[in-house]
């Protein structure tokens, strides 16, 4: 299992990720660009993240080929204001291994609401430097690549992915704001609040929260089902903490999007005041999905 071998040097890198760069509406406007050199761009576009993703070490602990980390990324491209300068939309998915299980489970599915700006440049690599700032481009990957590592983490030890965002943190810093968007504490939705999210101590539930719904919950599950479904119940009860501190906190926000359905398919079975507990809690933290839990005790 990784959580007993992950701790180890080597050469390995840690992402198995599927890439995908999206030009299909930029093909059907007159944004096109019809030459067959102008559309090769997409494929270089793709092969350059790939390779800036699943290339890179991004740790220095070792990966089996069978644990390394299954997430995807897209770039769904929305305009092209030059032959190098695009606007675009990102999505990015996350997905964790269960113990003694063939079950994944969902970590991290977001996409982002505003566009971003970014230069690409066949002709130049996608370099970076965590103290020196390359390109936007290069560091909204690596910021993400940061976050994954990050989240991934905590779900196998308690503040594991402090390292990791850390370093999204620095990258964040490295920005200058007051030329790329998306990056500053203005916008509730940008990427600062993802990283302060997971850095601020008063959140230290919802960092909790990650461990014991995955590690003492989830990963438990085929050896006791009570006292896993108890543990993810705890789990909950911390994210209603953290709400109760930040309303609006982002991060949570994307923890429950991610995890509805499955919470509904792990509680169906469970006990009534199990059930009322959770839609208790859903309906505090997340009101939106609350009727996905139409089935349980309420009383």
């Amino acid at each position: 299992m990784l959580v007993m071998t992950v701790f180890c040097s080597a050469l390995a890198q840690e992402f198995r990720c599927a890439v995908s760069v999206n030009p299909q509406k930029l093909l059907t406007t007159t944004q096109a660009y019809e030459s067959g050199g102008d559309k090769k761009i997409f494929e270089n576009m793709k092969q350059a993240i790939d390779d800036f993703i699943n290339g890179r070490r991004w740790t220095n602990l070792e990966f089996q080929q069978q644990e390394k980390i299954d997430c995807s990324f897209s770039l769904i491209l929305q305009q092209r204001n030059s032959a190098t300068d695009f606007v675009a939309q990102i999505s990015v998915q996350m997905r964790r291994p269960v113990y003694n299980s063939t079950y994944t489970t969902g970590l991290f599915n977001y996409m982002e609401q505003p566009t971003f700006s970014f230069s690409y440049n066949e002709s130049q690599p996608l370099d970076f430097d965590l103290n020196n700032f390359s390109s936007i481009l290069s560091s909204t990957l690596a910021y993400y690549c940061y976050v994954m590592l990050g989240v991934y983490f905590d779900s196998f030890a308690p503040n594991g992915g402090d390292p990791y965002y850390q370093m999204a943190q620095q990258v964040v810093q490295a920005i200058d704001v007051s030329k790329y968007s998306g990056w500053d504490s203005k916008g509730g939705r940008s990427r600062y609040w993802f990283m302060e999210n997971h850095t601020n101590s008063a959140y230290a539930s919802l960092r909790e929260a990650y461990y014991s719904y995955h590690r003492l919950g989830l990963d438990m599950m085929t050896r006791d089902q009570p006292a896993a479904r108890q543990a993810i119940l705890q789990a909950l009860r911390g994210l209603q903490q953290a709400h109760r501190r930040n309303t609006t906190m982002l991060s949570l926000q994307q923890f429950v999007d991610v995890k509805i359905q499955e919470i509904v398919s792990i509680f169906t079975p469970a006990p009534p005041e199990e059930q009322k507990a959770v839609y208790n809690i859903i309906r505090d933290i997340s009101p939106i999905n609350v009727t996905k839990l139409k089935g349980f005790n309420t009383k």
